[in-house]
Order: C-alpha cells, then sequence, then structure tokens
C-alpha cells in the first residue's frame, strides 16, 4: 500500500498541529498497519495571536499552497482555527477553495480541509446541538470562534478563555491542566465538549481520560481535523485512545 502524503499549512509559530496530528495517526499505523502516512509542512509567518497578525498570515495562503502544490499530497489541512474563524462565519470555506484552486492549478488536484471547517463538521458528526469550548485566546477572539459555531447552528452554552497571545507559549500549555480547566464550564444541557477550540493548544493526552470523566463526547481541533483528513482519504475514522470522534463509532 502506498504512504499517504499530508500537505499541512501551518503558522510559523506553531508548534502542536505537527506533534498531535502525526502523534495519532502514528497510533493508527498501530492498529492498522496498512495505511502509512507522511507529512509535508508550509509555514505561514505569525508570532501573536491577533486580528492583525491572524490578516497578515491569511495573506499568504496562495504562497503556501503553491509550495505544498510541488510535493503533491493526497490531501490538505490549513492548521490555523482562528485565523479562519476571525474572519467570520463561513470563511473557511473561502480559504478550502482558495487552496483547491491553487493546488489544482498546479496540477496538483487534492481534498483541502482546514480546522475550522474540521471542528464544525466533527461537531456535526457526534450530532451535537449545544457544545462547551476551551480556547487559549483572547477573550474577544474566544467570542469570534463561539460566534461561527453557534453560525452553524450549534449552541455554545459556555467558553473558558485561558488568554494567551503569545502563540508559542500556547504551545507550552501543559495538556494535564485541561483535566481541570474543563470541570470549570458550565456543561448542563451540553451535547459535546470542545478541550481545544486551536490546534496550537495541545489536548491530545487529556481527550479520552476528560471524556471518561465527564460522561460527554470530547473533541479538540486537532481530532476534529484528524477525522477529516482520513476521512477525505476514504480511509476508517479511527484513532485508538482519541475520543467517540475517532473511536469508529461514527
Amino acid at each position: 500500500m502506498p504512504d499517504h502524503h499530508i500537505g499541512l499549512i501551518v503558522p510559523s509559530s506553531n508548534l502542536t498541529m505537527e506533534t498531535e496530528l502525526p502523534r495519532m495517526l502514528r497510533a493508527r499505523e498501530r492498529v492498522a498497519p496498512e495505511d502509512r502516512f507522511v507529512f509535508h509542512s508550509s509555514r505561514m509567518r505569525m508570532r501573536h495571536v491577533t486580528p492583525e497578525q491572524l490578516r497578515e498570515m491569511n495573506a499568504q495562503t496562495e504562497r503556501a499552497a503553491l509550495e505544498l502544490a510541488d510535493a503533491r499530497p493526497d490531501v490538505v489541512a490549513s492548521a490555523c482555527l482562528v485565523a479562519l474563524m476571525a474572519q467570520g462565519p463561513g470563511h473557511h470555506e473561502v480559504a478550502e477553495a482558495e487552496i483547491a484552486a491553487v493546488l489544482d492549478g498546479q496540477g496538483a488536484k487534492a481534498p483541502v480541509v482546514s480546522s475550522a471547517g474540521a471542528l464544525l463538521s466533527g461537531i456535526a458528526a457526534l450530532g451535537a446541538r449545544r457544545v462547551a469550548i476551551v480556547t487559549p485566546y483572547m477573550k474577544q477572539l474566544t467570542c469570534l470562534v463561539a460566534g461561527c459555531i453557534e453560525a452553524a447552528g450549534v449552541e455554545v452554552v459556555d467558553a473558558l478563555s485561558l488568554e494567551v497571545p503569545d502563540n508559542l507559549a500556547v504551545a507550552r500549555l501543559d495538556p494535564a491542566d485541561l483535566r481541570e480547566h474543563w470541570k470549570r464550564l458550565r456543561l448542563d444541557g451540553a451535547d459535546a465538549l470542545v478541550l481545544s477550540a486551536c490546534v496550537q493548544m495541545p489536548s491530545l493526552a487529556a481527550i479520552q481520560a476528560v471524556e471518561d470523566e465527564a460522561g460527554l463526547p470530547v473533541l479538540s481541533a486537532a481530532t476534529a481535523t484528524a477525522f477529516r483528513v482520513l476521512d477525505a482519504l476514504g480511509l476508517p475514522t479511527v484513532v485508538p485512545d482519541a475520543g467517540r470522534l475517532l473511536s469508529g463509532a461514527l
């Protein structure tokens, strides 16, 4: 079986997406060794999670997509949720189409997913209509993310902002702390918990443990992106110990 080549477009300061997504798919290889995965990244400059730097980063999308086209990936994932959601509801579809057009123009046609669109798809796949979310963002950006989720028809019953503007500092947050942070949320009526609405905030190590304790499906921007990547490749959406979304039950 040939390798599956996955292209990633990530912020220059992102340390986590290139850690958690490969970690999930390496775990999958241990239970489904017939599927192997190779990763290729293109970076867009961004150091601080502010509206200004997010807009500047988005302007680099065409260049990043051109670079990935040369690697002829089987699927491309745009991995900065807040950069797209901060531009308003539905903007992830615009960005995905822009990347797809660049790839197609270079003779490298491939499905394109985004962490922003993936989170919405993951919530929908779980059948959740009400969610609570944890983000590392300043409250202003968390409100924009919550607004995009609600524009997709899902109520955000509560949100916790950790308010860490430096993107490198976000990557250094201890995922073990999420096992306590989620308890600060009001979960009455929630159908699911988004433990990290950010691909830069590490959460994979806590996903299954929090799901088991909370008694609710738990997902993150990273687990949702893995779900969409596997689906785009036509593969079973199964990753061990990564929550219900990747349990193979959906």
